[in-house]
């Protein structure tokens, strides 16, 4: 009997813990819902195409820095006691802070040598991108040590500071000021975030944590630039095939579907930390945990896309403006895509847990290479249509690799527990 009361706190624990990461991811994908309805309601489809590529470098950055500083704090250090927890923290969201740093100056540079309509936005990039990621990695840091309360906490201060910062770049009417708003209301929510943990980001630790390590983070790096990189490279070449207002309507979709595309992006904010857990405590019930998990995302993926077929176009043009023509063609193609990604985002997670990073990497390159093929090739076959169809093609085709490397990652521990890497 005292075993199955733990059993049954253990489960209550964790789905506390998925509960207050749901309602984190939430938060964020409204955050970033608004924004893009936001910005399409207000500049148009050329100009949204435009905050759309600042948009997707952004999330390149982005996948450099959780690779490299808060992947590895999340395989490793989820559930450690708190002294330990801090230490890894603070160099953590430090090297977050040192990646946003230079890869801002790199955008503030690539930005004044550009000009135009596309300079200016890249500038303001430059500019806020330390705050937006040290935010991110408050984030990943407090779903570590199991205080998802205070990421959602940190993702609605962000929200309520956005509301002012929208309306005062809405009367400046430029991507730039879009931009500028968007990172200053993550300021606010950075800062509130060292408030919360009571840690201060240690910069000077950064060289440390990445080379303790670079086991994971360069593998990780490799892998989550591949994933934001093939997307980034299909809105350039789609751009340069169709146009720039073939890149906004690829948006306006996505935004459609904002809540899942967003928790795909966020999924190793809470999942691989409670994979990681699931693995310590009752390895047999990984595989498990990661296909509810997979398809458990595709399954409402579909239902969301369906649901999108049946919204009125009157419905449509109020939410995305000028922008709704475009993006609704895309919608089915477009949630078969997700609904390919979440499932394989459950295999994800599970490698991600066991720490076989070369397996995780060797998949993520064959999906990243299939995304850029299928979303390109489509784009020079039938143009914005042809493109999101080649990516739903894509994402099925690479959710079964992931399966396949998850199914052989586990018969390997099976045969051999000794882990893929050390665990401190």
């Amino acid at each position: 009997m005292a075993t199955e009361g733990g059993k049954r706190t253990a489960k209550r624990a964790m789905v506390g813990r998925l509960s207050w990461g749901l309602a984190d991811q939430a938060a964020s994908s409204m955050t970033n819902f608004a924004v893009g309805l936001y910005v399409a309601r207000s500049l148009g489809l050329a100009a949204f195409g435009v905050f759309s590529l600042a948009w997707l470098t952004y999330g390149v950055v982005l996948n450099v820095s959780r690779g490299l500083a808060t992947d590895p704090l999340v395989v490793r250090f989820s559930g450690v006691p708190t002294a330990s927890w801090r230490s890894a923290a603070a160099r953590s969201s430090g090297a977050a802070l040192g990646i946003g740093t230079a890869l801002g100056a790199v955008c503030l540079l690539v930005g004044l040598g550009l000009g135009g309509r596309v300079g200016p936005a890249f500038v303001c990039l430059g500019v806020v991108l330390p705050a937006l990621l040290l935010q991110d990695a408050w984030r990943f840091a407090f779903f570590a040590a199991g205080a998802g309360q205070k990421a959602f906490a940190n993702d609605l201060v962000w929200g309520v500071a956005l509301v002012p910062a929208m309306v005062v770049a809405a009367r400046v009417g430029s991507v730039a000021a879009f931009v500028l708003a968007w990172g200053a209301s993550a300021t606010v929510a950075a800062v509130y975030g060292c408030l919360q943990s009571g840690i201060r980001p240690r910069m000077t630790g950064a060289r440390g944590w990445l080379r303790e390590q670079r086991d994971l983070g360069y593998r990780y790096l490799v892998e989550n630039v591949s994933l934001s990189g093939a997307s980034q490279l299909r809105a350039y070449g789609l751009g340069a095939i169709v146009g720039v207002g073939a890149v906004g309507a690829v948006r306006g979709a996505e935004l459609l579907l904002g809540p899942f595309l967003a928790l795909l992006m966020g999924l190793s904010l809470v999942t691989v930390a409670e994979a990681a857990r699931v693995l310590r405590q009752a390895p047999h019930q990984l595989n498990r945990f990661c296909l509810h998990l997979g398809g458990g995302q595709a399954v409402a993926a579909l239902l969301w896309g369906t649901a999108l077929l049946l919204m009125p176009d009157r419905v449509g043009e109020f939410v995305l403006g000028d922008v709704w023509s475009s993006a609704s063609e895309l919608i089915v193609p477009a949630t078969l895509g997700v609904a390919g990604a979440g499932l394989g985002s459950g295999a994800a997670a599970g490698l991600r847990a066991l720490a076989a990073a070369r397996r995780s990497l060797r998949s993520q390159l064959f999906a990243s290479a299939c995304y850029v093929i299928g979303g390109l090739g489509g784009a020079a076959v039938a143009g914005t249509v042809g493109s999101a169809w080649g990516v739903a093609a894509a994402t099925s085709i690479s959710s079964a690799v992931w399966w396949l490397q998850l199914r052989s990652a586990l018969r390997e521990r099976h045969h051999n527990p000794i882990p893929e890497v050390r665990t401190p």
